[in-house]
């Protein structure tokens, strides 16, 4: 089982608002980069995959420096194919 990220540690999310809608959810995630800014305020790239996704936003799944996995909801923009 892998550790979840403590709340105090979690990158910042898009609110509902920013990340409009409609969200599509596919069957399968697909392998991304993506930029999330920390809960230090610091802007890392990290390795993941996005499970969803809507016209102006993407909501990846990914692993931080400890190992340990979060979700966050990132700008399209600061998400890249791998």
């Amino acid at each position: 089982m892998v550790d979840k990220i403590p709340v105090r540690d979690m990158a910042r999310s898009l609110g509902p608002k920013a990340v409009g809608q409609p969200i599509t959810r596919p069957t399968e995630s697909v392998p991304v980069q993506a930029w999330i800014t920390d809960a230090r305020g610091r802007d890392v790239l990290v390795t993941g995959e996005a499970v969803a996704w809507s016209p102006r936003a993407g909501y990846v799944h990914y692993a931080d420096e400890h190992g340990r996995e979060g979700y966050v909801w990132v700008w399209a923009s600061a998400i890249t194919r791998r």
